[in-house]
């Protein structure tokens, strides 16, 4: 990133602070509503359901909810505690109207709201933020998504989520919504330090935080955490190994304030993919269920019996990568916030720069086979099979279709996606004034956004064999045809994807520049508001892609000695490279307008009603490239629609309020396009509808409270133009019902109670032959006070242990009863100590 581009997103914080005294003098402390949450201490009580809270996340500013003709929700802290949550997708599943499948680790989760297509990992049309900002710029770069660059710790003061609405206009590329994880500020002095570990499970974790004013106009805040251990299932290594550091210092000005923010963060977490899966009965009646050895629950086909990955990286250098390094992140971040009142103008401007790297190991299961009917490209069985890895290394196996209880043969593909680069910069300027007129107010909002999203990224695959095996012992298998010449290479069939070919050896290096002027005006007379904003996308794609699958004549396949024995095996012979040589310029611009209007009516002080129309949409980024989208001769998009997709929705509802009694309902349709990619090329190119209502309570009286929420959703595939046979299909694992609940009751000394989520069930896959069951997943917790300030937690996440599949990829019934998916994961217990001070 050029210093110019730093120059500009900087700029306006050093002008304003710069003026700042005079202005100070001259007009005194503006009246512009802001969030302040004071810091919890560990004996707080939860949100009282009808305290007022002011709302500011995807609007021109913060508002009253029942003053906003949004639909919105807010977790604060002190709830977030009592989830007992271990990842950012268990906290966002209790946030009505969002889907999450949650089950890969701390990262990867999928994401969606509203019944908008997930037709692959991450988060395509609900973009995640911290302190207003994205922290991606696209949420849903493959094997990059953003919550793997995201910690939710003691730094957290509140998660603020707006689903549809103005989020379309007050964000880039957030057309179904937006959450905003809003960071601790020091306002009040205090801290709190906790420990916590796993009781039947492998985990170790330090949490802190610590904040206060320096003078009357100074204060800090910082906090972070430090964890490391196996995790909650079975993988034989400490796959979590990391921790994160967060700060930020704000001076008060008498008209505003500055704010400088800092993070680091480098952790590493495993990523849970699909694994076997027993699935007996018929289409109509399936039963699912784990194998021998191999609880859905509790197992991986991760292992420490797998060895380093060995291949070649990103330079074509021969390398080894140990599996360990899993779901990795490296983040550095700097940030500058300010917000002041001039001339009756409130100029807010947010700004940061990041370097962010890192990626994911992984090991993807392609086939599961029997041992007694493999494929013929095994040799039907025939031949020598033994173990290549593990304490078992060089041992003959006499009966695969016997071992380890289960006798089954995983053909998987071992890789790495290595996120070297998804640094961004990224700058918000707004200024917004109300303006007093004859029976009413009227509020004008101006704005520039300005990004620069870097996306280099290496795909490196090696296939190999492994068996099934339980407590995270899965080894690698060595095969030796009939004729006694070996297939494979310590356990590897080729140092590639699949058979004798490149396909998937790809390199990214791109950049993605955007620029959106934005404004909104609304007008507020008596009960009534009413309102309309708009945006301006305007994107630059530029930079060059590498690899076989851009054809013309780039093979990618050549034979390297990776034992160095000077001779080169069947294996070695298919090594995958990247033809860094003849690259494919990407060089594109898109461009698209958005906008939204809606009217509120405040019937009475606990009542009001509001209706939404919005049209936004999400710009393309790497699903499009490596297709017929982008040329692969200069880089052009030929159609410039094809830069971006379009969701347009309309919603509607009420919202309720009182002291003991919180009740909001939003009925809500969506038109969505979708290109996406579900195995590694474009696969889908759609249409889909939906509609639904989404209701959310909380309800308290004495020392019970009842937070909750549940969302219908109807929705359909309307067209694909590469498979019309899905044309009239529910999309994939998209439920009627999703839903949770927080009953708990709270004393002095103690409280007790449960966070309960669950699904209906749901088609596993867009062709609706099979269906997935639902589930109800009970996490339960108990926080006990002995004394001030010190409180001990007991938490059991999924408490009665129950198999809840979160995804099946078998579309039906195998012949075999072999299937694959993944399951959420089995009862964790942990146990937790807090200090406050």
């Amino acid at each position: 990133m050029t210093k110019k581009l730093v120059f500009l997103a900087f700029a306006p914080v050093v002008l304003v602070t710069a003026f700042t005294p005079a202005l100070a003098a001259e007009h005194g402390s503006g009246s512009e509503d802001v969030v302040v949450t004071q810091a919890q201490p560990a004996r707080a009580p939860a949100s009282i359901a009808g305290a007022q809270q002011v709302f500011s996340t995807g609007v021109a500013r913060g508002r009253d909810p029942l003053d906003s003709a949004t639909s919105t929700s807010a977790l604060r802290q002190s709830e977030i505690q009592v989830l007992g949550a271990r990842n950012l997708g268990d906290i966002l599943r209790n946030i009505p109207g969002i889907r999450t499948e949650s089950s890969t680790g701390d990262g990867s989760s999928a994401y969606t709201i509203r019944g908008l297509p997930l037709a692959s990992g991450g988060s395509k049309y609900m973009q995640i933020q911290e302190d207003g900002l994205p922290v991606l710029e696209f949420g849903d770069f493959f094997n990059g998504a953003t919550d793997i660059f995201i910690r939710a710790d003691f730094n957290l003061s509140a998660v603020e989520a707006i689903r549809g609405g103005s989020a379309s206009t007050f964000a880039s590329n957030s057309p179904g919504g937006l959450i905003n994880l809003i960071s601790r500020t020091g306002d009040v002095e205090g801290g709190a330090v906790q420990l916590t570990t796993g009781l039947d499970y492998d985990s170790d974790r330090v949490d802190f935080h610590y904040g206060a004013p320096i003078t009357d106009t100074l204060r800090f805040h910082m906090g972070g955490f430090y964890r490391l251990g196996e995790g909650q299932r079975q993988v034989g290594f400490d796959a979590y190994e990391g921790g994160q550091f967060r700060f930020n210092v704000t001076k008060q000005f008498a008209n505003g304030y500055v704010r400088l923010s800092g993070k680091y963060l480098d952790d590493r977490s495993p990523h849970y993919l699909p694994g076997p899966v027993r699935i007996t009965g018929t289409n109509d009646q399936p039963v699912f269920g784990s194998f021998n050895g191999y609880d859905v629950r509790r197992a991986s086909m991760l292992s420490g019996y797998l060895g380093d990955l060995i291949n070649l990286d990103a330079g074509n250098n021969p390398v080894r990568l140990p599996i360990s390094q899993g779901q990795d992140a490296q983040v550095r971040s700097i940030g500058v916030e300010s917000q002041f009142d001039v001339r009756d103008w409130t100029i807010t401007h947010r700004a940061r720069y990041s370097e962010v790297a890192g990626g994911t190991t992984r090991n993807l299961v392609a086939a599961i086979h029997s041992g007694s009917a493999l494929p013929a490209s095994l040799g039907g069985g025939t031949g020598t099979f033994s173990y290549a890895t593990g304490p078992r290394a060089g041992q003959v196996i006499s009966n695969l279709g016997t071992m380890n209880g289960n006798g089954l043969v995983v053909a998987s593909a071992l890789n790495r996606i290595d996120s070297s680069d998804l640094g961004n910069l990224i700058s918000d300027l707004r200024a917004t004034r109300a303006f007093t007129l004859p029976g009413g107010e009227l509020t004008l909002t101006g704005g520039l956004y300005n990004s620069t999203q870097n996306y280099e990224s290496d795909w490196l695959y090696g296939n190999h064999l492994q068996d099934v095996a339980a407590d995270g012992q899965s080894a690698l298998i060595n095969y030796t045809n009939a004729a006694g010449v070996p297939q494979s290479q310590d356990g590897y069939l080729g140092f590639n994807r699949s058979g004798s070919t490149a396909f998937f050896r790809r390199k990214y290096d791109v950049q993605y520049d955007i620029t959106a002027p934005y404004g909104s005006i609304n007008y507020r007379f008596g009960k009534v508001a009413i309102g309309a904003s708009v945006r301006y996308d305007l994107g630059q794609v530029n930079g060059n892609l590498y690899g076989a699958d851009l054809g013309g004549g780039r093979v990618g396949i050549r034979p390297f000695d990776f034992n160095g024995n000077g001779i080169i095996s069947a294996a070695e012979s298919r090594t995958a490279f990247t033809p860094l040589d003849r690259p494919a310029p990407v060089d594109y611009a898109y461009d698209y307008i958005s906008y939204s209007t809606g009217i509120n009516y405040r019937v009475s002080e606990p009542f009001a009603l509001f209706a939404r129309y919005s049209r936004g949409a999400r710009a393309a980024a790497d699903k499009v490239l490596f297709s017929n989208k982008v040329s692969m001769i200069d880089g052009s998009m030929p159609d410039p629609e094809d830069g971006y997709d379009i969701v347009e929705q309309l919603e509607g509802g009420f919202k309720y309020r009182t002291p003991v009694l919180t009740v909001n309902v939003t009925g809500f349709s969506a038109d969505t396009e979708d290109t996406n990619v579900q195995a590694g090329a474009i696969t889908t190119d759609r249409e889909y509808t939906a509609y639904g209502v989404e209701a959310e309570a909380a309800w308290r009286r004495g020392a019970f409270s009842l937070t909750g929420g549940v969302t219908w959703t109807q929705a359909e595939i309307v067209s694909d133009k590469f498979n019309a046979a899905v044309a009239g299909m529910v999309p994939r694992r998209q439920p009627d019902f999703i839903f949770q609940a927080t009953p708990q009751y709270e004393t002095r000394l103690f409280t007790v109670g449960a966070n309960i989520i669950g699904s209906t069930s749901s088609w596993v896959q867009d062709v609706n032959l099979m269906k997935m069951p639902g589930f109800t997943l009970v996490n339960a917790f108990v926080q006990f006070r002995p004394m001030d300030r010190v409180q001990f937690m007991l938490n059991a996440n999924n408490l009665f242990d129950e198999v809840a599949f979160i995804e099946i990829t078998t579309p039906s019934v195998p012949a075999n009863g072999i299937g694959l998916g993944r399951a959420a994961n089995g009862r964790t217990i942990s146990l937790s100590a807090r200090f406050d001070f």
